[in-house]
């Protein structure tokens, strides 16, 4: 198959369940405009975010990797009234578009985005003594994800899901003379999930519009 065809799969797929709303559609129109890099999730993605976080009944959400706030707009309406969701992101630039476009959605009530370097706002977290998340997205800088992961594993509670895009980068994670950075960051992610016993994880590859790569997804056993 090719992009072409993955593309038309993906748009079809979208139209079935039903395309962005305004609040989504305007994110992306808005965070191009704005000149953030066009990386956010599919809408499929997304919708799958959505699907696990109402399926483990999520209250509490983590997400590591903000960028415009679509991702963030698909795992919040997930939530309980009182429910909440902290979302890490690096960029103020980025943080200051999610938060337009999470307040635009009418979820500014229940979504808190955090500015700074991730290890700086986890370790924050850790500072707070923070409730367990019952869902952990990780979807930004490949070479930390190995840290992220460790992280995520203090902070979960049992029954809790740990979701991680982009971990198959094209197929190159197979190709152990890759040294790509965020590669190797990605395929020591993967490693670890896989020898955790905290753990039971699987990957699935994935084709769609963005090209070919894959999400993680992994359950923390009972402690």
């Amino acid at each position: 198959m090719t992009q072409e065809q993955w593309q038309v799969v993906d748009d079809y797929i979208a139209g079935l369940f039903g395309a962005d709303d305004p609040a989504l559609a305007a994110a992306l129109h808005d965070s191009t405009a704005a000149g953030l890099p066009q990386i956010a999730v599919t809408a499929t993605l997304g919708r799958l975010l959505h699907l696990l976080a109402r399926t483990v009944g999520a209250r509490r959400i983590l997400e590591i990797g903000t960028l415009g706030g679509y991702s963030a707009i698909w795992l919040a309406r997930a939530l309980p009234p009182d429910g909440r969701l902290i979302t890490l992101e690096f960029d103020p630039v980025h943080a200051e578009m999610a938060q337009t476009n999470i307040a635009r959605a009418g979820l500014a009530d229940r979504v808190e985005v955090r500015v700074g370097r991730a290890v700086d706002s986890l370790a924050a977290l850790d500072a707070e003594a923070t409730e367990p998340f019952d869902l952990i997205f990780i979807d930004a800088d490949k070479p930390s994800y190995p840290a992220y992961l460790h992280w995520s594993l203090r902070h979960a509670r049992p029954g809790a899901l740990i979701v991680a895009d982009n971990v198959v980068r094209q197929g190159r994670v197979a190709d152990a003379a890759d040294d790509d950075a965020n590669v190797r960051g990605v395929r020591q992610f993967n490693a670890a999930l896989a020898a955790e016993p905290r753990l039971t994880a699987t990957i699935l590859q994935t084709v769609d519009g963005k090209g070919y790569d894959g999400v993680a997804i992994a359950v923390v056993n009972s402690k």
